[in-house]
């Protein structure tokens, strides 16, 4: 399959696409074509690595990852996934549990997956500086990443995160990794983080000295795999219940979200998809007037969903170029703090359950639904473990939450951040240093 830029460049193929992560135009990938399925096509099929395969085989046709994408899966899906049904309600309600990896986020499956790709692709070349996998991240990404490429030979990770903006846990993964590590705490939110990534990669002699290549949801290695858990997902729920769900995804950067739409535009049983953000407005402003105004980020307890210029709108509207059919494809709504507060409390008594603060955004969402629209199956996707924010969490349920093992051992190493200003020249001077 070939790939093209929204802003028109290529077509390159699916290795290329990953190796570049950023189009040569500024513009990013997308599959000049998608394929199409119907529900014969995963027949017999029930295990997520199975279906992974299936899904995957077409945007990998004619690369060198097509042999091995059975191997690529089997690491990027090495933890459970798993669709749970949530207690009886008036409502057939479920939740899509993707935080079961070792950095307790969605962006696990992601990273591991575009780490295993880049490994095999970037094994035979010649060149022996260690490809510079460069990444902003908003709270979860960068861990992830790191987490994937952490002692992998040839690759080294450079992780830029707001400093101050992020919950103490996740700057606790941010950095303690060390090694082929580098972490930067960056003066300024996220979005200043993202435009220092672009400005690299734009920068014709430090992208070339340093073999950049991007992680961040803007490469399409990261879209792709996340395409595959809401196939599985809406294969499981129509076997189990024979009627297509509906996802609400709490989404930010709009990666998370695409890839469901992804799914769904390739014929998985996918029905409505709303996005739930937090106080950063930009998507459900634009969803709502048609004029997409990007803005700064505003910090929300959601921290991992504060940002004000969403990468990912650029493929969604080059996808559905007509806003009238845009609008028709996904919803928004937006959750304030006091929102997510309220809902975390909330869940916590009348249905058992522990969110993490970007996980109440969609429980909130799917609450103010009417009643009519709730009422048909609605899957909640929760993103994030909230042992992680357990200075917000705790205080509202009223007791502990457990920390995963995984998540216990990485914050018993000791943790490490080199604070730089907002600038393309002190990005510069931390990748030669380093």
């Amino acid at each position: 399959m070939n790939y093209r830029s929204t802003r028109g460049a290529g077509p390159v193929g699916l290795d290329e696409a990953l190796l570049r992560g950023l189009a040569p135009d500024g513009g990013l990938f997308v599959p000049a074509a998608l394929p199409r399925f119907d529900e014969t096509a995963f027949a017999g099929l029930d295990n997520i690595v199975d279906i992974g395969v299936r899904f995957l085989t077409p945007f990998a046709a004619g690369s060198r990852l097509e042999p091995a994408l059975d191997a690529i899966c089997r690491d990027a899906f090495s933890f459970p996934i798993p669709l749970r049904d949530l207690p009886p309600t008036q409502a057939q309600l479920g939740v899509l549990e993707l935080f079961h990896g070792p950095t307790a986020a969605f962006k696990d499956v992601g990273a591991r997956f575009l780490a295993a790709c880049m490994q095999r692709l970037d094994r035979d070349r010649d060149d022996p500086r260690p490809l510079t996998i460069l990444v902003a991240t908003s709270g979860d990404t960068g861990g992830a990443v790191a987490a994937a490429f952490h002692g992998r030979p040839g690759f080294r990770v450079v992780v830029l995160y707001p400093d101050g903006q992020v919950s103490p846990r996740q700057a606790h993964q941010l950095g303690c990794w060390g090694g082929n590590v580098l972490t930067l705490a960056v003066d300024g939110p996220f979005d200043a983080c993202q435009q220092l990534v672009k400005q690299a990669f734009a920068h014709a002699r430090i992208s070339q000295e340093h073999r950049l290549c991007s992680a961040n949801s803007i490469n399409i290695g990261r879209l792709l795999p996340q395409a595959v858990y809401y196939a599985a997902a809406s294969l499981w729920h129509l076997r189990r219940h024979a009627r297509p769900a509906s996802f609400i995804i709490p989404t930010g950067n709009l990666g998370n979200a695409l890839a469901c739409v992804l799914a769904r535009e390739c014929g998985l049983p996918i029905a409505e998809i709303v996005l739930a953000t937090n106080a950063n407005r930009t998507i459900v402003d634009y969803l709502g007037s048609g004029e997409y105004a990007a803005r700064p980020s505003v910090q929300t307890l959601a921290s991992a969903m504060d940002v004000g210029d969403p990468s990912n709108m650029e493929r969604l509207r080059h996808l559905f170029p007509a806003f009238a059919t845009l609008s028709d494809k996904v919803s928004g709504f937006s959750v304030t703090d006091e929102e997510i507060r309220e809902q975390i409390r909330l869940d916590a008594t009348r249905r058992g359950e522990t969110w993490c603060p970007h996980t109440a955004t969609a429980a909130r969402v799917h609450d103010r639904l009417p009643a009519a629209q709730a009422a048909q199956p609605w899957v909640l996707v929760a993103t994030a473990h909230p042992a992680k924010f357990h200075e917000i969490v705790e205080p509202l349920v009223g007791g502990p939450v457990p920390v995963p093992p995984a998540l216990a051992e990485l914050l018993e190493r000791p943790a490490k951040a080199e604070r730089i200003p907002a600038d393309l020249d002190a990005l510069a001077a931390q990748l030669a240093a380093h």
